[in-house]
């Protein structure tokens, strides 16, 4: 047998192909483990914390669709409480308290303007846009200070004519 002459031949090159095919196919079913993998660690690591961090839901689990009681995990609107450096934590719905993650990314607008983190102050009403990391605290991509509300004064009155 001429070896040049397996190599050129029809069947070897049908073997070849099926090997490098066979291989491709094993890639990906190990990329597509290694991703699954990935992804269900995070939703445990995440899970762990979700009742630390957002309270999750009052009337535990098992709601109904039509029930509001979970607690938005990509973003919040509430009061900064605490600004720790380049953390805040923010009193929500319910007086749960969110932890967000402000990094040099994170776009911070006050109407038209845009700030700095260090303009943030605390007891600033804020609208926070992000998305949840591992420990379940939000990474903010947009914050957006809100105007303070007004303050409520009694109306006034007319005088009772008599």
């Amino acid at each position: 047998m001429d070896i040049n002459k397996i190599l050129q031949s029809k069947t070897f090159a049908g073997i070849m192909i099926a090997i490098i095919a066979l291989a491709i196919l094993l890639l990906g079913f190990k990329l597509g483990t290694v991703v699954g993998a990935r992804k269900a660690d995070f939703s445990c690591r995440w899970s762990d914390n979700y009742h630390q961090n957002f309270g999750g839901p009052q009337k535990g689990f098992m709601q109904g669709l039509g029930d509001r009681d979970f607690i938005e995990a990509n973003g919040t609107f509430g009061q900064v409480i605490k600004i720790d450096g380049s953390t805040l934590v923010v009193k929500g719905r319910n007086d749960v308290e969110k932890i967000v993650l402000v990094s040099d990314t994170t776009v911070i607008k006050s109407f038209q303007d845009t700030i700095k983190a260090a303009d943030l102050k605390v007891d600033s009403l804020v609208v926070i846009i992000g998305e949840p990391n591992a420990a379940g605290q939000i990474e903010a991509k947009l914050i957006r200070v809100m105007p303070p509300l007004p303050t409520q004064e009694p109306p006034l009155t007319p005088p009772i004519p008599r």
